[in-house]
């Protein structure tokens, strides 16, 4: 397969803690040929680090879609600019990597996956929680139909206190939420991508502004205390959402929630056959993936072995990230589909922007 050629847009936290590293792990595949970002300092540094010889710099994200030699994009900016970035990636004809939420908005995202559509290039987002072994092992037992009719579901987002105190996370203006399009979007995307079900029928949702504003809430805090003065975004929210055939899932997220059971990126499956539920997050030291069902007369568990953990708060890329990495960059040589399709994590921005609106209007949204 050939070296494709990539480009970065944006080049601060997620981009060190994964996507560099990820890339630097399938160096056959790609070489990193040019780094963008609006504080030009960082896309030097991470050129000098990650770059191959001759690699450009560029302050305006325009620059670099205008750069010839560029064949794929990165996109590692707050929320907010995801779309109109990714529109520009398409028209210049880049296929795109983008960060998790595809947006803060279905119109945006929807505009989205309309210019990839018209475009002939490739899309997918960031959501490598799906690579890690155990979410694997889950998707491969659903699809068998080893749960049976799972009509039942948990998404869990919930830290007890762990508010990202650096970057944009508390600007609501450039994430456009908290914990809930944060951390919430990838246990709404595991939880969906394992029942297979995308057909959304009504969504209730509550969104908390609690803790976010109070001093004392801070303590504790895993990255440190937060400025209650800054802290612009929900802390935690809930939500019930109800699909076309019946089946409901529970999504719940935050950042601070006072809480014991500190579960993140996980899922609880519930079907006529079995449940499963995935243990992982700051409660656990490892990962956990649990079968439950009847058998020869009793009630049984049956656990997984464990395997690693979940977030990229030390670097390194992690296992599912470079693996997602791969497939990724395999699927363009290939012509192939990535793993994650634009549609459902349009689905998944559909869900969280309802959750939002219903707890605004204090009503249930139907689709």
């Amino acid at each position: 397969m050939k070296k494709l050629k990539i480009g970065i847009i944006g080049c601060g936290g997620i981009a060190n803690q994964k996507h560099f590293p990820a890339l630097k792990n399938n160096a056959d595949l790609n070489e990193i040929v040019a780094f963008c970002d609006i504080i030009v300092e960082r896309a030097e540094k991470a050129c000098a680090e990650f770059g191959v010889e001759g690699a450009r710099v560029y302050k305006d994200y325009h620059d670099l879609l205008a750069d010839p030699e560029v064949e794929v994009v990165h996109i590692c900016t707050p929320n907010v600019s995801h779309s109109e970035i990714a529109i520009a990636a398409f028209e210049a004809k880049k296929h795109v990597y983008c960060e998790k939420p595809m947006s803060h908005s279905p119109v945006e995202a929807m505009k989205m996956v309309e210019a990839w559509k018209k475009s002939g290039m490739q899309f997918t987002v960031g959501y490598q929680n799906r690579f890690r072994p155990e979410v694997q092992n889950l998707h491969a037992a659903c699809a068998a139909g080893d749960l049976g009719d799972i009509y039942y579901g948990k998404a869990h987002a919930v830290r007890r206190r762990g508010v990202p105190t650096w970057g944009v996370f508390m600007d609501k203006a450039q994430q456009g939420g908290g914990p809930l399009i944060d951390i919430g979007t990838h246990a709404l995307d595991i939880t969906l991508w394992c029942m297979n079900n995308y057909d959304i029928d009504s969504v209730t949702g509550s969104v908390f502004y609690k803790l976010g504003g109070l001093q004392q809430a801070t303590e504790g805090n895993l990255f440190g205390p937060w400025d209650p003065k800054t802290y612009e975004v929900e802390d935690s929210a809930m939500g019930f959402i109800k699909m076309k055939n019946g089946a409901t899932i529970n999504l719940e997220a935050s950042w601070a929630l006072n809480i014991l059971d500190s579960r993140e990126a996980s899922t609880t499956l519930c079907g006529t056959a079995a449940g499963a539920e995935i243990h992982s997050g700051m409660s656990y030291g490892k990962n956990e993936l649990i079968y439950n069902r009847g058998r020869n007369g009793q009630l049984m568990e049956e656990t997984l072995s464990p395997v690693g953990g979940v977030a990229y708060f030390g670097g390194g890329g992690g296992e599912e990230g470079t693996i997602d990495c791969r497939q990724w960059l395999e699927a363009i040589n290939n012509g192939t589909q990535p793993l994650v399709k634009p549609e459902e994590a349009l689905a998944v921005t559909r869900i969280l922007d309802a959750i939002y609106q219903s707890a605004k209007e204090n009503k249930e949204i139907k689709f």
